[in-house]
């Protein structure tokens, strides 16, 4: 059976399947069938949507499925996904459903479905309910598939209610004591989920700000802005001589960042920052950062200069956060800005991140730039092969001579990650050194032998 749920949700072309009418539906209906058995009750569910023009009628088609047998629903509107995550333990819910594709285009959309904990529901559920939606399938009519998308009928006073108790949480909780007098800030929506949110929060810690990207039209979100594009930030930024710019994507579950300078400062970076930030106030937990194995040696070496460990792990959030949580770390996050504090919360949160930062910067009196020194980012190269087979490359003699001989000569001041695409035939080649030339020269050496030996 082909699995729906990846390490990110369901995710799709909205009106395609698996995000059609009739297969959403089918999503609804089993999880509430599913949570019923459970918890021997019918289950309440807290729903949220970022601003794609599919959003009201996705969320209608999985309200109608969770009605079908019972389960109360209650609807966020437009929220960030951990903002729903945090509806979901607050409330409590029984669970929590996020509806948005992240940084991917408008057309897209997808659904993500959490655990009241805030940590993403359990494989062996999201097995079920794709066991459900494949024995469906094969009984519903085909122009099923073709109803038209339904206007969404929520309670507005219940999402604005909703929406407040996570900004409260964030502004009293997470942002307590914290005063952002005398801060500019640039802020950078991408058309989303924080372009109500961000600008609310930050403005009520007495912050002066400037946003861009927040007028979301359905079919704008993250359309050349936000954390993928952020060349207009930078340029605001630098233009407002403001003292941070930060960037959100679509369901703001992620936040990169713009220093003062008109630099873009990574997860990676964040990570550094942060990571000294907690250890200084014994706050590290086991002086311990998790990242996962896309994040740049120089992290791994600059941390290793202050006493601090970095351990790796595949990419995703989800895997970050199984470590942590293996761990009892206190820090972990991906270089593509999606960082995550434990004890705060389960789910990577930009505005959690941007709060955090800030926290750092007003603390030690520093600019951005000023605290990342001390970091640098070695040269990375990244080369993609066509392979015929996925062989192990344990098992192909000429590739394992080849990969052991770079990793000798680079030592502990380089990196070889060599792994295969997770959908397409191809072997990718990263590395990582001091020296541009030299990791082209390794990174053509190994691409060659897989060429050879695997090669289409």
């Amino acid at each position: 059976m082909k699995r729906l749920f990846g390490t990110d949700g369901m995710r799709g072309e909205a009106g395609v399947f698996p995000l059609d009418i009739a297969t959403i539906r089918t999503v609804g209906t089993s999880l509430a069938q599913r949570l019923t058995q459970k918890l021997h009750r019918p289950p309440l569910i807290v729903i949220g949507r970022d601003t794609r023009e599919s959003g009201e009628w996705v969320e209608q088609a999985l309200v109608t499925g969770l009605a079908d047998v019972g389960a109360e629903s209650r609807s966020a509107g437009v929220i960030t996904t951990p903002g729903v995550a945090f509806l979901a333990r607050s409330i409590p819910a029984d669970a929590g459903v996020v509806i948005s594709a992240s940084h991917n285009a408008y057309r897209d959309n997808g659904i993500k479905i959490f655990a009241p904990s805030g940590r993403k529901l359990d494989e062996a559920t999201e097995r079920l309910i794709e066991t459900d939606v494949f024995s469906q399938r094969e009984v519903v009519p085909e122009n099923q598939n073709d109803q038209s998308p339904q206007t969404l009928t929520e309670a507005t006073g219940e999402g604005a209610e909703l929406r407040s108790r996570y900004l409260d949480f964030l502004a009293n909780e997470i942002g307590k004591e914290l005063s952002l007098r005398g801060i500019r800030l640039v802020l950078d929506c991408a058309n989303g989920a924080a372009s109500d949110l961000a600008p609310r929060l930050f403005e009520g810690l007495g912050a002066d700000i400037t946003t861009i990207n927040n007028s979301p039209d359905g079919r704008n979100i993250n359309l050349g802005c936000g954390s993928l594009h952020t060349e207009a930030l930078q340029s605001e930024v630098v233009k407002r001589k403001a003292n941070l710019g930060v960037a959100f994507d679509g369901d703001a579950d992620r936040a990169m960042f713009v220093d003062a300078n008109g630099r873009l400062v990574n997860g990676d970076s964040s990570l550094w920052v942060l990571a000294r930030y907690l250890h200084a106030r014994h706050l590290l937990t086991d002086n311990t950062v998790v990242a996962t194995v896309m994040s740049n040696i120089g992290l791994e070496l600059a941390l290793r200069s202050e006493g601090i460990s970095l351990v790796r792990t595949d990419v995703g959030d989800k895997y970050v956060l199984e470590e942590l949580l293996r761990l009892g770390a206190s820090l972990g996050g991906e270089q593509s800005g999606h960082i995550i504090f434990p004890h705060l919360s389960l789910a990577g949160d930009g505005l959690i991140t941007t709060l955090s930062l800030l926290r750092a910067m007003t603390e030690e009196n520093k600019e951005l730039h000023k605290l990342t020194e001390g970091f640098q980012v070695f040269p990375q190269i990244l080369v993609n092969v066509k392979v015929k087979t996925k062989r192990a490359f344990a098992d192909v003699p000429a590739i394992q001579k080849t990969a052991h001989e770079i990793e000798t000569v680079l030592g502990s001041e380089g990196r070889l990650l060599l792994r295969y695409s997770g959908t397409e035939p191809l072997a990718r080649v990263m590395i990582e050194g001091k020296h541009q030339g030299e990791i082209e020269k390794y990174a053509a050496e190994l691409a060659g032998a897989i060429q050879q030996t695997l090669g289409s």
